[in-house]
């Protein structure tokens, strides 16, 4: 491997006159962008326990009435960037949302796509595009970029959901922003998953005289039916890993453009060991408790907690006690494959 020639071994003068044109040489600085064999990471594996973020959340709750948040949350910061980061890992964007019995979060809608996972409570609900959909614990919803959405709360105790989001990504390509408007009159119908798409295998014809399906035509994911084909999965695969990931129902492609959400099953005693992948991932535990241990960091985890891992990231999970565990894994795949390079390495 050659050896690469460092800032200092150059001229006083020399530096000074490339600072002075606004240029840098690329040959002290190669390594820092093009590592060898696998990225540098920044991102640093962590366990973000529920028990921990959900007194702080009611706290905000107490102290910050939602028309002075907007949208009351607290997000996940990566320890490896510091703890004001508004990032959980490079591209993905996790907080977790408070909303109390009769109020409203107003409409608005942005350029980063986001999809919310139902962690607490009942009785909450959020109009996307006029569409209506019940918040329901454990449920799916989406709200992709360009999208108007805002958040209700008809219920009796706090609800309380993660938000995923590419903000990052938006960011960083200074591409980031929001518009706001006043609350939508919801349709007078049930959502698409109870209607439209209620069945696996099953849409809505095509006709000339129709317009071209929607580029999202099933917003809200119900757990209750995920983890049902879970189950049913995991008595016909043979041992295999019980995994499922979220997809469009007209193109069976992610759910959303740039993050991918699997869930996931993991049986009592079982342990896995999944491949090393190009994708950061947050994993958000749904139901069930377990072990998981990253880049030799073990993790213990429970019910509704979350833990990060980053890129080619060595995973082991195992579960505690006699129940199965139900986990989400949102990731970014579905971005590094629409760039190209998304991987994955058999250890």
């Amino acid at each position: 491997m050659a050896q690469l020639g460092t800032l200092e071994e150059l001229p006083q003068d020399y530096r000074e006159a490339m600072a002075r044109a606004g240029i840098g040489p690329l040959w002290p600085q190669m390594r820092n962008a093009l590592p060898h064999n696998a990225p540098a990471t920044v991102t640093r594996s962590h366990l973000w326990r529920f028990g921990d973020v959900r007194p702080l959340l009611l706290r905000a709750g107490e102290l910050t009435p939602v028309e002075k948040a907007e949208r009351r949350v607290l997000f996940l910061a990566d320890p490896g960037r510091g703890a004001g980061a508004m990032q959980a890992t490079s591209t993905l964007y996790i907080g977790l949302q408070l909303l109390l019995p009769g109020e409203t979060a107003p409409a608005h809608k942005h350029t980063p796509s986001a999809a919310r996972i139902v962690v607490e409570g009942e009785g909450a609900y959020t109009v996307v595009d006029g569409e209506k959909l019940p918040m329901e614990e454990g449920d799916l919803i989406l709200t992709p970029g360009g999208c108007w959405h805002d958040h209700g709360h008809g219920g009796k105790a706090p609800v309380i959901w993660l938000d995923a989001l590419d903000l990052p990504l938006f960011v960083y390509l200074e591409g980031s922003y929001a518009v706001e408007a006043p609350l939508q009159t919801p349709r007078n119908r049930p959502d698409a998953s109870q209607v439209e798409y209620l069945a696996a295998g099953l849409a809505p014809p095509r006709r000339r005289d129709r317009p071209a399906p929607s580029a999202f035509p099933m917003m809200r994911f119900p757990w209750a039916r995920t983890e049902a084909a879970l189950r049913r999965l995991a008595e016909h695969n043979g041992g295999e890993p019980v995994e499922l990931d979220y997809v469009n129902p007209e193109t069976g492609q992610s759910c959303l453009p740039t993050m991918g959400f699997t869930a996931m099953m993991l049986r009592p005693g079982e342990q896995r060991r999944p491949a090393q992948r190009s994708s950061s991932a947050v994993f958000h535990v749904v139901r069930g408790r377990g072990a998981t241990t990253i880049n030799g960091v073990r993790h213990m985890w429970g019910p509704k907690d979350n833990f990060s891992a980053p890129p080619f990231a060595d995973i082991d999970h195992a579960v505690e006690g006699t129940e199965p565990a139900f986990l989400v894994r949102i990731h970014d795949a579905p971005l590094q494959e629409r760039l190209g390079y998304y991987e994955e390495r058999a250890r």
